[in-house]
């Protein structure tokens, strides 16, 4: 089978032969149909992630394909993957097939493409918990959302939205405002003037925080005095040099969104969201690579030009189409 796989950390992956994969006891056989490619996905292949796999190794941390060999699970089923350390310290989805525990494993939408199916699950439950778990936000609250164009971001301000709030969206870049859900005010990161008014207002109830990085202290600045910071990712650089004394100064609390020890509150919301991708209530935008295409998606994710989620498809769904 074909598999994308990382050989050396930080590297990009390589298109490879291998020998399909045979089912452990426990284990199903999954066809692949496509396959998500996040940050996730490159904090682990940077080699910096405190659980790693043996390389080489297969990346992926979710994916959508169809059951062909299982004991537990009637064959032809259509099925979501992720957990049980796919993708982390085991193979993951970046390829034709993929032999997983069977806790790994859950029904896929037949409202959803497998596009969709592979790429929703983080973005849309990590934007609810940072927003209703860890941040708290109460109907009437105005919310900040940095990358507000990205996978999280973009649902992050459209369940605000939905809540009640009051949105305003931070980019990195003016040409991404177009990518920012209908009813947000949008702000850009490289026209400074645009964002001069949310530190001298400081009239934000939460900040939602996709970029991380040294820009974080200033943040805090745009959040009123009791108001918090949920922070999720860190595109914009993982280390962050806290001006202790700004923190304490700005009274605001940053709040760390932990989406592995909030797993159970992301499976309760899932069937919800799920529920609103497939009406249209919210949207995620995705951009397909073929799987051949691997070292274009990491580029454009690594260069923070994805916009939504990157999805692999696979050859095998590729020719069904």
């Amino acid at each position: 089978m074909l598999a994308a796989r990382l050989h050396e950390w930080g590297s990009s992956p390589s298109i490879d032969e291998v020998p399909a994969p045979t089912p452990a006891a426990g284990e199903s056989l999954v066809r692949v149909l496509a396959a998500s490619v996040g940050h996730l996905d490159l904090t682990i292949a940077g080699g910096h992630f405190p659980v790693s796999p043996t390389l080489p190794y297969i990346g992926g941390v979710e994916g959508c394909g169809i059951v062909l060999e299982s004991e537990t699970i009637p064959v032809g089923s259509r099925v979501i993957v992720r957990g049980a350390g796919i993708g982390i310290d085991r193979d993951g989805c970046w390829a034709e097939y993929v032999a997983v525990p069977d806790t790994a494993l859950f029904p896929a939408s037949p409202a959803m493409t497998p596009e969709l199916a592979s790429a929703y699950f983080v973005p849309a439950t990590t934007a609810y918990v940072a927003l209703h778990e860890v941040g708290h936000l109460v109907d009437g609250e105005t919310v900040v959302v940095l990358g507000a164009a990205g996978a999280v971001g973009s649902i992050a301000c459209q369940l605000a939205l939905y809540a009640g709030a009051q949105v305003i969206g931070v980019v990195s870049r003016a040409e991404r405002k177009q990518a920012v859900p209908p009813g947000v005010e949008c702000l850009s990161l490289d026209e400074p003037g645009e964002l001069q008014h949310l530190a001298s207002d400081r009239r934000s109830d939460l900040v939602v925080d996709t970029f991380g990085g040294d820009g974080l202290t200033e943040r805090l600045w745009w959040a009123k005095p009791g108001g918090r910071v949920a922070l999720v990712g860190y595109t914009q650089g993982s280390v962050a040099g806290m001006d202790l004394p700004a923190w304490l100064l700005s009274d605001v609390a940053v709040l760390p969104v932990n989406t592995i020890s909030r797993a159970a509150a992301a499976s309760r919301c899932d069937p919800e969201l799920r529920a609103m991708l497939e009406d249209g209530r919210l949207t995620l935008n995705l951009e397909d690579f073929p799987l051949a295409a691997i070292g274009d998606a990491v580029a454009r994710l690594r260069s923070g030009l994805v916009r939504g989620r990157a999805v692999l498809t696979m050859p095998s769904h590729s020719a069904e189409q």
